[in-house]
């Protein structure tokens, strides 16, 4: 492995440590009461590692959920030879997974910061998430099996914009529900307007 190399791996090392003593943090202490200082200690870096990889703490929160494209895409290697359907199930029991893992007081402060300070990061088309959400829809489309007048892109973003939603109502309640078996109900009910070509 060259310089180069290594150096990018430390570097993806240090945010990944840095984003997840902010998790832990912010699990125990809202937002404003943790300070850059406080993450860096936790994370046993310099806060001049911290920002040579985030301009402030607000940056870091909206960047946070890049951890959930990595888990995401680790996930679904198990899933890569299953028909589409299935793994478009498979990819979002794992997004709920990951969302319950962070418990729903740290997704609320990110979306808390993400309405008072629009990053449309995160809603990027370009992100695996997403990717990996249309590659499902593009692969039944091309099975015959669609909904009629809509395309694969229109599709995803409809059902991004609909799980986000169901995240954000477990968000109000509080987490007192688990958020699985409400994504799988609606997904299971959204799949009756798929319809096979004749």
């Amino acid at each position: 492995m060259d310089y180069s190399t290594r150096r990018k791996a430390q570097g993806q090392k240090t945010e990944e440590a840095i984003l997840q003593a902010a998790i832990a943090l912010f699990r125990d202490r809202p937002f404003e009461q943790v300070s850059v200082r406080d993450i860096c200690r936790q994370a046993g870096i310099t806060t001049g590692a911290f920002y040579h990889h985030f301009r402030s703490k607000e940056e870091m929160l909206l960047r946070g959920f890049g951890p959930l494209d990595r888990y995401l895409e680790k996930a679904m290697e198990a899933h890569r030879d299953e028909e589409p359907a299935q793994r478009l199930l498979a990819l979002l029991r794992h997004y709920a997974a990951f969302m319950e893992e962070q418990g729903w007081e740290l997704v609320g402060q990110y979306y808390q910061h993400r309405l008072s300070e629009p990053d449309w990061q995160s809603i990027d088309p370009s992100r695996y998430t997403h990717r990996a959400m249309q590659s499902c829809l593009e692969a039944l489309w091309a099975e015959g099996v669609r909904i009629p007048g809509r395309t694969p892109e229109w599709t995803s973003d409809f059902l991004l914009r609909h799980f986000r939603g169901v995240v954000i109502d477990w968000i109000i309640r509080q987490g007192s529900y688990p958020l699985w078996p409400k994504l799988e109900g609606d997904y299971l009910l959204f799949q009756g307007f798929f319809q096979a070509e004749e």
